[in-house]
């Protein structure tokens, strides 16, 4: 009996063990056709830069954080340019925002269905890795003008327990920011970030990064 026994603890001791995962983020980048090449590029090397932060990318190691970034437009038009990555060293931290530099546009014509980006993102979470907590961050600079409502993504993912946060890139006088508050945005503690033209993206999403990484991660530990 006693063989056994230690025979089992050498044994479980030779398994690695899996490590937790505290935050599975997917970034949600609009790609519809009122973004240009120049604010596709804004957008992109912006996120890398923010990835790229030492206290987003601290925080995420601390959470052993799964990141991934998802090109969204019109009706059925979603794509993971970049899938599922585990951020646990510097290494990884690095590989992410560098998957994040070469990605390439999905489309470029087509309308904005915020609906059915938050549904595709809900079969992402469904099928991605299981973490403690699971954000959706969507970022866009105009209403659902096709597709399914907001409403029915948003209700699916609010019953699986993801948060939805928004960064808002207002270009005209309409609002867009109360509209994500009232449309978009769901769960415990959800925000929106408010970029006042591409040019502010950076900055902002950066800020938004820190909020729902670092933030969020200290109040936990």
């Amino acid at each position: 009996m006693i063989v056994r026994l230690c025979l089992f603890v050498f044994l479980c001791g030779q398994v690695p063990m899996a490590r937790a995962c505290d935050l599975a983020l997917l970034l949600a980048v609009d790609v519809s056709g009122s973004v240009d090449a120049t604010e596709y590029n804004i957008q992109m090397q912006g996120l890398s830069a923010g990835l790229r932060d030492g206290v987003v990318v601290e925080a995420l190691i601390k959470a052993e954080a799964a990141v991934a970034v998802m090109q969204w437009t019109g009706a059925d038009r979603q794509v993971m340019s970049v899938p599922w990555m585990r951020v646990r060293n510097g290494a990884e931290a690095e590989a992410l925002a560098a998957a994040v530099d070469t990605a390439q546009r999905g489309w470029r014509r087509y309308s904005t269905a915020i609906g059915d980006a938050l549904t595709r993102a809900a079969v992402e979470f469904e099928a991605g890795p299981k973490c403690h907590r699971m954000v959706l961050d969507v970022s866009g600079d105009g209403p659902s003008n096709e597709g399914s409502t907001p409403e029915t993504g948003r209700k699916r993912l609010g019953q699986m327990g993801v948060t939805v946060n928004g960064l808002v890139i207002e270009t005209e006088d309409d609002d867009l920011t109360g509209y994500y508050w009232e449309n978009v945005i769901t769960g415990p503690g959800a925000f929106v970030v408010t970029a006042n033209g591409f040019e502010e993206y950076p900055k902002r999403i950066r800020q938004k990064l820190m909020r729902e990484v670092a933030q969020q991660l200290s109040q936990l530990r």
